[in-house]
């Protein structure tokens, strides 16, 4: 613990539990080490529907209703989590064991899956689906819930935002030139060699990764940095309940994510990418070229947006920025109704193509740093509720978080076949070859700006209700400080 430091009048200062710069950019590589298998299973459905033969329509039912299964074990692992304090803490276990099930899992699911008989895969690939999602989830979770012994200063939790969506904006458009310009090309197409090579590379970065998040996060690992230190109260599932019930700030959080997680969900989605570059614009390989361009304006945009959070809180930063996303899609929109999007490309420049590609690069910039600052928000969540009911859960809020986002992000995969199914799209999904009318203008337009603006819109209603701002948070921490004192005297 640390010591009491009294200022001139007698009063303890209040004293942050920093972290040093190397820590926080090592623990925020374990989002990274679970966002690269996000990316893996966002061409799920081609691999399941093409490869595997098992039809649209099932592929995207048995992905949505398998967030039931996720319901169940979500608050679970949320509880393990909650009360394990064993010789290696109570995250590093919870961050090995998840990303190895995921490692095992997805090599079975991908190379021995199509060995098997027809009428036997769906069962199959049906359970080790359902297997990947604990590993996940216990991972993910630790992401969420170690930043509360991390760090509790209002002021570098931003920084954490700094580094993860840095090394997202590295993952994802790397992954998009990786995918559209290395392996589409090399193997014909979403082959089982493909595939093959994905899932090796997937492995061995997110295992790297998760080595390195384990030493970030390791010297805070301690019971002293655990809520208000030793004197911790049991927690029981049944917290649960109350938790998600009386905790305000973490309801207009899990509504504010879980609404923009789905957006961007349906907005990233491989299909709807092959959509608006493969047939609305005509070139395909388009999306691997303003990835790569878009790289370095996307990290100065995560940069400076998450020193302006550093600067003016998390929460003010998160509507001003939401409100920049709103402002540049809508945009966006206008150039591809009022334009013709089949003249954008780079070998002939035009007016057409230098718009699109400045809204695109800022859009993907800002739309980054809304969606990662909720990140640095939910240990401010589990601090909240260790000073109202003096219970510090961060398994059970960061697994509650996750299970909620996860259920609404889950409807992302049913929405697109939806749309997709109602203008004629039943048995396969668009593809390059696809050609183009104004049924798919229409839908693509719907999936990838239409959604993404109610999100938005529900977003800035919830955050009206969210009252951690940096003030209250200062007031939460002086207060928990006062509690470890007492503690620390008796």
């Amino acid at each position: 613990m640390k010591n009491i430091n009294m200022n001139m009048d007698g009063v303890e200062k209040l004293e942050y539990n920093r972290a040093k710069i190397w820590e926080i950019f090592a623990f925020s590589t374990n989002n990274t080490a679970t966002n690269i298998y996000l990316f893996l299973m966002m061409y799920v459905s081609y691999f399941a529907a093409g490869i595997l033969g098992l039809g649209t329509v099932i592929v995207s039912t048995i992905i949505t209703a398998s967030r039931i299964f996720d319901g169940i074990t979500d608050p679970i692992i949320g509880l393990w989590i909650d009360k394990t304090n064993g010789k290696f803490g109570k995250f590093r276990p919870f961050m090995i064991l998840g990303n190895t099930i995921m490692a095992i899992d997805v090599l079975l699911m991908y190379f021995t899956t199509p060995l098997f008989p027809q009428n036997m895969r769906l069962i199959y690939w049906s359970l080790l689906y359902m297997i990947y999602i604990i590993g996940y989830t216990m991972q993910t979770a630790c992401t969420k819930s170690g930043q509360s012994v991390l760090t509790n200063d209002p002021h570098q939790r931003p920084l954490f935002s700094t580094f993860d969506l840095t090394f997202t904006s590295l993952l994802f458009t790397g992954g998009a030139i990786y995918i559209s310009s290395y392996l589409q090309p090399k193997y014909g197409g979403f082959t089982q060699s493909f595939y093959n090579e994905f899932v090796i590379t997937t492995v061995i970065i997110s295992a790297i990764l998760t080595i390195f998040a384990v030493v970030g996060i390791r010297s805070h690992d301690r019971i002293e940095y655990f809520g208000t230190g030793n004197n911790q109260g049991k927690i029981r599932l049944r917290d649960m309940f109350q938790v998600l019930s009386k905790n305000r700030p973490l309801q207009m959080l899990i509504i504010a994510a879980s609404t923009d997680k789905l957006g961007y969900q349906i907005t990233s989605n491989s299909i709807v990418m092959v959509m608006l570059f493969g047939i609305i614009i005509g070139d395909y390989s388009i999306y691997g070229t303003i990835s790569g361009i878009a790289l370095i304006p996307n990290l100065i945009i995560v940069y400076f947006g998450t020193k302006f959070a550093s600067k003016v809180g998390t929460k003010k930063a998160y509507v001003t920025i939401t409100w920049v996303c709103i402002i540049l899609y809508s945009a966006m929109f206008l150039v591809f109704y009022l334009g013709d999007p089949s003249q954008i490309n780079f070998k002939n420049i035009n007016f057409v193509t230098i718009m699109f590609t400045v809204l695109y690069i800022l859009g993907s910039g800002v739309r980054t740093v809304s969606g990662g600052l909720v990140i640095p928000m939910i240990p401010d969540v589990i601090d909240y509720e260790t000073y109202k009911n003096d219970r510090y859960a961060p398994g059970i809020i960061s697994t509650i978080f996750s299970f909620v986002d996860k259920t609404i992000s889950s409807f992302a995969q049913t929405i697109i076949a939806t749309v997709l199914a109602v203008i004629g799209f039943t048995k396969n999904f668009p593809d390059i070859d696809t050609p183009y009318t104004e049924k798919i203008f229409w839908a693509t337009m719907f999936l990838f700006i239409g959604m993404l603006l109610l999100a938005w819109f529900v977003s800035l209603i919830a955050m009206r209700f969210y009252e951690l701002d940096v003030k209250k948070m200062s007031e939460i921490q002086a207060e928990l400080q006062k509690r470890r004192i007492n503690e620390t005297v008796i």
